[in-house]
């Protein structure tokens, strides 16, 4: 029989976490090619990805009469060939360089974004510059784009969200309002469009003057002011006339329009109104209030409608910028965001889920939000910032976003600041200002039949019944 074998184990000390390091949003430096197009450029060490964001004043209010989703023909047909390649080779050389170009078009402007290896960065401005200098608009290419546009429309009208975001937009808006109309445009004004239109949008609209391209990576070891020379700065064209943006007019008069869906097992919920953009002083109250109320699992909509009533899988509620301008002379925003919840409950308790709902909104007016709500709220929406802007697509999506809605390069770094600061009693007014009760557009996609009835008897408002 062996000796028994003692074992000794050696604890050692449980590592600590380290301080902190101070954060703060990427400041950009802003400056300016001989064509005037403006370029933002913000050195990210390490960022070996380099992402780029251009946008174009092209917005969707400029679009002629007859011909609405011609922005978003043109926006994709930018990547179909130039005076350089066929939509093929185009196609071939982005690969070469693993590089991804995506445009996109919104009622602000048009946004072209490509994302590219920094060692590769400069090649894929050349392509990138053709694309936005020489695009080539070929008769076949559009009229593919056009085909491939009229079979994604049946499939957003058959998707309930997609559906009740139209809705509730046609409600808003008058209906001479560009805003009234879905943004990628509907399949009478789809069918006109041809490669003539897309080239007069083209010539009419884009050009580098009014341009502003935004760069971000690890931009140490480029020479990026002789390559933005040797490829946007090829980009020519006359300064343009200055666009004046047509107000942002909405009724919010509470109402219910219900979408109706024979059969469905489920409502779509799509409840709104037009509100404050980044412009306004309260918006960071308004953003901290919101969260509060829907931003997350554990916000006060969720807590109620999915965990003690067991209504849906979860609820949001969300500010989201339609359009800005810069401040008018007389003071104030030229721009508004939609206010909105959105979720999904099961068909046979819609009724009993809106009234609680607005249980929920009632009660925020009358007894406020917690300190408790307001203190996860900011942890969650300034502490998290750091991880929100790891890659250089982040930090370029949001310096875009900035410029698009003509707004200071500091906005996003001040705005953690004034959420930090932010009181509970100031978010609370924010946010029921934001969501009146009597004073929301409430869109519901399911069957009628089912709902119209329970939905009547809360008294939310006029209740009208549209056919899918």
């Amino acid at each position: 029989m062996s000796d028994a074998v003692t074992a000794t184990m050696t604890f050692h000390p449980q590592p600590k976490g380290g301080a902190p390091r101070p954060w703060a949003f990427p400041a950009p430096e802003r400056g300016e090619l001989p064509n005037g197009l403006a370029v933002l450029r913000c050195h990210r060490p390490g960022q070996q990805v380099v992402a780029v964001e251009i946008n174009l004043e092209a917005p969707l209010d400029a679009e002629p009469a007859g011909l609405e989703g011609v922005a978003t023909i043109m926006a994709r047909a930018l990547s179909e060939g130039t005076d350089k390649h066929d939509a093929e080779e185009f196609a071939a050389e982005l690969e070469r360089c693993g590089a991804t170009l995506d445009a996109h078009a919104d009622h602000a402007g048009v946004r072209v974004s490509l994302e590219v290896p920094v060692s590769r960065l400069t090649k894929a401005l050349g392509l990138l510059a053709d694309a936005l200098r020489a695009p080539a608009f070929p008769d076949g290419e559009v009229e593919r784009l056009v085909r491939n546009r009229l079979d994604e429309i049946p499939h957003e009208l058959a998707n309930p969200a997609r559906r009740a975001s139209m809705a509730l937009s046609a409600e808003l808006f008058p209906a001479e309002s560009r805003m009234s109309r879905p943004r990628q445009g509907t399949q009478e004004t789809i069918e006109g469009i041809d490669a003539a239109a897309v080239r007069a949008f083209y010539e009419a609209h884009l050009r580098p003057s009014t341009a502003t391209a935004v760069i971000v990576g690890d931009l140490g070891g480029v020479d990026l002011d002789r390559a933005l020379a040797d490829t946007l700065g090829a980009w020519t064209g006359g300064a343009g006339a200055p666009r004046t943006a047509p107000p942002i007019v909405a009724d919010d008069t509470g109402r219910v329009v219900i979408v109706d869906r024979p059969g469905a097992v489920q409502t779509q919920l799509l409840i709104g109104r037009v509100g404050a953009d980044r412009h306004d002083r309260v918006w960071p109250a308004q953003v901290l209030g919101t969260y509060c109320m829907g931003g997350t699992l554990t916000s006060r909509l969720d807590r109620v409608l999915r965990e003690e009533k067991g209504y849906t899988y979860g609820v949001r509620a969300f500010g989201q910028v339609l359009r800005s301008g810069p401040p008018s002379p007389a003071g104030g925003s030229t721009g508004a965001s939609m206010l909105a919840i959105s979720g999904s409950v099961a068909t046979e308790v819609t009724g009993p889920a809106l009234d609680d709902l607005w249980k929920v909104l009632r009660t925020l007016k009358e007894e406020g939000l917690t300190d408790d709500e307001r203190d996860v709220a900011v942890q969650n929406l300034v502490g998290v910032a750091p991880l929100k802007y790891e890659t250089a697509a982040s930090v370029a999506n949001t310096l875009a976003d900035q410029v698009e809605q003509h707004l200071p390069d500091d906005f996003q770094a001040q705005l953690y600041a004034r959420l930090a600061e932010t009181g509970t009693v100031e978010a609370t007014a924010a946010v029921v200002s934001a969501f009146p009760a009597d004073r929301l557009v409430t869109v519901l996609v399911g069957d009628a039949s089912a709902i119209e009835e329970p939905v009547r008897a809360l008294g939310i408002g006029e209740v009208r019944v549209i056919s899918n």
